[in-house]
């Protein structure tokens, strides 16, 4: 079993859309507007903004944290927390292994909190060396 769809709050379709399109780098694959429904396909899985949908917390994963931060700050998108390490993955349980997990929060324009992920390799501790 695999999620197909979830369903984002957005009263403002014009304006989520706007947002959701640079967020995400892609324009949306449908809408249809009456009833208010914008789709966005994230490799297989839709992201449907909806007026009547409720608010919900997605994690998109990113390449670069700081770039992605730093271009939707630019947009005047608001940053709620800076990226941070949240934890490191010693399997591959929940991500890579060997990577820290680094994340990032922002306020889409419909005041939804949306989670920004990178993986990055760990990096060393103060006061620890490698061999070689």
């Amino acid at each position: 079993m695999r999620a197909v769809q979830i369903a984002q709050r957005a009263e403002d379709l014009a304006r989520a859309t706007a947002f959701y399109t640079e967020l995400l780098g892609t324009p949306p694959v449908a809408s249809f507007d009456p009833p208010g429904l914008v789709f966005f396909d994230l490799e297989g899985q839709r992201l449907l903004l909806e007026r009547g949908a409720p608010s919900a917390l997605h994690y998109f994963l990113v390449d670069d944290i700081e770039a992605t931060v730093s271009r939707l700050r630019a947009t005047g998108t608001p940053v709620e927390s800076e990226p941070h390490i949240i934890f490191t993955h010693r399997n591959d349980t929940l991500g890579p292994d060997g990577t820290d997990e680094v994340q990032a929060f922002v306020r889409d324009t419909e005041g939804n909190l949306v989670g920004l992920v990178q993986h990055r390799p760990c990096q060393p501790t103060v006061g620890t060396t490698t061999d070689e």
